[in-house]
């Protein structure tokens, strides 16, 4: 035999050095083989439905810039949820636009404030619901800032620590109504802490803490706040919510809430912020969610309206890159149609 012959029998070195090269395209041959060699799974327990509450009976307002998204009252909310739960939806997260507002946001303490009445009219109705609560001020405060206003350094703007006894008596407030977990979305110094201490306090030990610890000052948010009817009067968030432009700082904030006692942590918006999430779930291995947010919502449904891509496959691209980043959870206003689509 010559060395030719023994040559041409001898295995091509393949990528992984010992092995012959691998031909990838056997494993896309079978759309069964395909899924049982997926490596990223997406189920409708993994999305959570975010919903606005208004005051009122029978509201049933759409939002001009969200296709598909309404402004309820808490009985036409209690039906939505009730024809989510038929597409397998279990979770939901609640934003309340109150009746009137006030410097301070004091009316998102209310006992019988809107998001307070929805959980009471919510629990008993779906026992097997998980009902989050988002707790900020931006909807409740007549300016549309996230806590109290004060003078610092020549200019207005919010105090931290003013705003944290404020934030966390909301908490409690949401907590007694029925909220199974809390959301703090206002990128306070401290806010996990005060809310925490608070809720322990009050004999709620076990009531988990989801907090907006990564949450970016960005252009996404437009039409939310046209959904929550709370665009800031003057400026913008810039001076309390993160620069886009930061990485390293996003694993700080993480890192601080999670040592003030946050359960799980959230990356917001998740699309430009895919490193972000994939950074998180690396460095801390905590349970980390993702916000797909109304802007990123606003253009699948202008570009699909437009027939220029398939809505379908988009959406579950996107909520697949989503999860594929790491991210265990998903808030996102496509959560109704995409766990339909999954069933």
């Amino acid at each position: 035999m010559n060395s030719d012959s023994f040559d041409n029998k001898t295995p091509t070195p393949g990528p992984f050095g010992q092995f012959p090269e691998v031909r990838m395209r056997r494993l896309r041959q079978h759309p069964i083989l395909r899924d049982l060699v997926r490596e990223t799974s997406l189920a409708p327990a993994n999305l959570i439905l975010p919903l606005f509450v208004r005051q009122g009976r029978s509201v049933r307002i759409e939002i001009s810039s969200m296709p598909g998204q309404y402004q309820f009252s808490p009985d036409t909310l209690v039906e939505t949820v009730d024809e989510a739960y038929t597409h397998g939806l279990r979770t939901f997260i609640l934003f309340g636009i109150p009746d009137r507002k006030d410097p301070r946001g004091e009316v998102a303490l209310d006992e019988a404030g809107i998001v307070q009445e929805s959980l009471r009219a919510l629990a008993p109705r779906f026992p097997e619901a998980l009902f989050i609560t988002d707790e900020c001020f931006c909807e409740y405060t007549s300016h549309g800032h996230c806590g109290v206003l004060h003078e610092c350094s020549g200019r207005t703007d919010v105090d931290n620590d003013a705003t944290l006894a404020l934030l966390a008596d909301q908490c409690l407030s949401h907590v007694r109504a029925g909220a199974h977990v809390v959301a703090p979305s206002g990128m306070m110094d401290g806010m996990v802490s005060a809310i925490r201490k608070r809720l322990d306090e009050a004999g709620y030990e076990s009531i988990p803490i989801l907090s907006y610890s990564a949450k970016y000052a960005s252009a996404f948010y437009g039409p939310f706040r046209e959904a929550a009817e709370s665009p800031p009067q003057f400026g913008d968030r810039s001076s309390y919510q993160m620069d886009p432009a930061n990485s390293d700082e996003a694993l700080r904030e993480v890192a601080l809430d999670i040592t003030e006692g946050a359960d799980i942590v959230m990356v917001k918006p998740a699309l430009s912020y895919l490193d972000i999430i994939r950074r998180v779930k690396d460095r801390f291995g905590v349970p980390v969610a993702a916000y797909n947010v109304s802007g990123e919502y606003a253009m699948v449904k202008a570009a699909a309206a437009k027939g220029w891509i398939d809505e379908r496959r988009i959406v579950m691209e996107v909520l697949t890159s989503i999860r594929r980043a790491g991210a265990d959870m998903i808030l996102t206003y496509f959560a109704r149609e995409a766990a339909g689509w999954l069933r």
